[in-house]
């Protein structure tokens, strides 16, 4: 039993590292915005606070994400990570330069570094875990692909030029080679529940991942699919996402914004 919850907790807090680098503003001038989401699993358990950071200024940009599994969670997996991307945006692509990520497990360290190329080449610098077989991930087969967190950035830049969510997007983030398969679900005018206060028009997105060279470490194994609802919180044109489920091996898994700050920007969404 422990060695499932402690599964069911490493497939969410591997499916979050895709959640949050949606929250980006265009802009001239540097911009800075934090994000919190807060997640739950189980009969409401809650597992997981998730804090991102974004930076844009001119043509680059910047994501950093914090994971840290709460209350209960951390009897059956004590987690902590830090990923981090910077890149730049050329016209209506983005793509990253250096993508790092440092996870503690249960006292177990992991720790991912990728450098993507102008070429689209990219090299994996990643240190070996030697209680993990590596990943064998052939040069032609990373060529073209982006880090997790670029993933979710290059989708969001889509939608903010009114496009759908339609976009197969191929990542590798050190370990694992997958694509990240996204599709329009429906309109949905989401109402406040328990968790959240926020009520609105939202657009669905569906996200599909489908393993071209799976991770060796099954115990970062992560979602098969999900969905995401995407609305406008703030006066911008940007939608962020408030909302998400996963659908895991071991349940559904839920995530609320619950609080965004920055270019004179503070909404609280989480109920009290």
């Amino acid at each position: 039993m422990i060695f499932a919850r402690s599964a069911w907790l490493a497939c969410i807090a591997a499916l979050l590292f895709l959640i949050p680098s949606a929250l980006t503003v265009a802009s001239a001038e540097p911009d800075r915005i934090e994000a919190r989401f807060e997640i739950y699993g189980f009969a409401g358990l809650h597992v997981l606070t998730n804090r991102t950071t974004i930076e844009e200024s001119g043509d680059r940009y910047a994501i950093a994400m914090d994971l840290d599994t709460r209350g209960l969670a951390s009897v059956f997996v004590d987690l902590v990570s830090r990923s981090k991307v910077r890149g730049k945006v050329a016209r209506e692509a983005a793509r990253p330069e250096a993508y790092r990520s440092d996870v503690r497990r249960n006292g177990a360290e992991r720790h991912y570094e990728v450098d993507f190329r102008g070429d689209g080449s990219v090299i994996n610098a990643s240190l070996p875990s030697p209680a993990v077989r590596p990943s064998l991930v052939a040069a032609d087969q990373m060529r073209g692909t982006v880090d997790q967190l670029t993933a979710y950035f290059l989708l969001e830049r889509q939608l903010a030029r009114g496009g759908p969510c339609a976009f197969i997007i191929p990542v590798f983030d050190g370990s694992g080679l997958y694509n990240l398969r996204f599709a329009d679900v429906k309109k949905e005018t989401l109402a406040a529940d328990n968790y959240q206060n926020f009520s609105g028009p939202a657009q669905v997105c569906s996200v599909t991942r489908e393993d071209l060279v799976a991770n060796p470490d099954r115990n970062e194994d992560t979602y098969r699919s999900g969905r995401i609802w995407y609305a406008r919180v703030t006066a911008s044109d940007r939608l962020l996402p408030v909302r998400m489920e996963y659908d895991t091996a071991f349940g559904v898994v839920t995530g609320y914004l619950a609080e965004v700050r920055g270019r004179g920007v503070d909404v609280k969404l989480m109920r009290q």
